[in-house]
């Protein structure tokens, strides 16, 4: 049995925290890596300090077909594609360093990361078992991700046709909801001002009023 050497060891370590860095579970370490499940649970705790969450990996998928699914489906996948075929990067590291370049848009553009490391990962499978393609469309030319053996010819992509409830989601209503109530204090808070610079000028007035017979007693006085 041959033995493997420290330098490959190291580097299969180094690719464990990257992925788990990043947000991967357990079913996806053991697909991509050689590491005892033993060692990438230790992993898993030592960087995420928890124990690694169970349950079933995205199966269906139906599920990058939704309009903002498919935007950022089709935007991982472009960047994955190019990294792996025009730079030449292996899978792992087209995967990894696709997934990076997808946040950083994300934050940049000040959009929520649709896409977690798993299901960008799933959709990389599908697409190497031959269950999704990229499609053109027909106005920007770019390339989408669609269901296999869909229409190629005069097919609009979401970004260029949205949805006519695009957006409106439970989160986007919230979100709105508290603008306006931010807003409505804002507008409050300057109204209230004036008020208090009244009550202010009022309190004044009624001070010096009530000093006046004190003044004019003085006076009297003194002559």
């Amino acid at each position: 049995m041959l033995k493997k050497s420290l330098t490959e060891d190291a580097q299969e370590v180094f690719r464990a925290i990257a992925l788990i860095e990043l947000g991967a579970r357990m079913q996806v370490l053991e697909s991509e890596l050689t590491l005892s499940r033993d060692r990438m649970i230790r992993l898993y705790r030592e960087v995420k300090g928890v124990s690694p969450p169970k349950g079933m990996l995205p199966f269906s998928a139906d599920w990058y077909m939704t309009w903002l699914a498919n935007i950022h489906a089709s935007l991982f996948y472009n960047t994955y594609t190019f990294l792996k075929n025009e730079a030449g990067c292996s899978h792992l590291n087209a995967l990894t360093k696709g997934y990076r370049l997808y946040l950083e848009h994300c934050n940049h553009s000040g959009a929520e990361a649709v896409l977690d490391l798993t299901r960008a990962w799933t959709l990389v499978r599908f697409f190497d078992a031959g269950m999704l393609q990229m499609t053109p469309c027909c106005r920007c030319t770019g390339k989408f991700v669609a269901h296999k053996h869909d229409l190629q010819n005069n097919v609009v992509c979401g970004a260029c046709q949205p949805p006519s409830r695009a957006g409106k989601t439970k989160k986007a209503a919230a979100a709105k909801q508290a603008s306006k109530e931010a807003a409505l204090e804002v507008v409050m808070s300057k109204n209230e001002v004036p008020e208090l610079a009244e009550h202010t000028v009022l309190a004044n007035v009624a001070a010096v009023a009530a000093l006046q017979p004190q003044r004019a007693g003085l006076v009297a006085q003194a002559a």
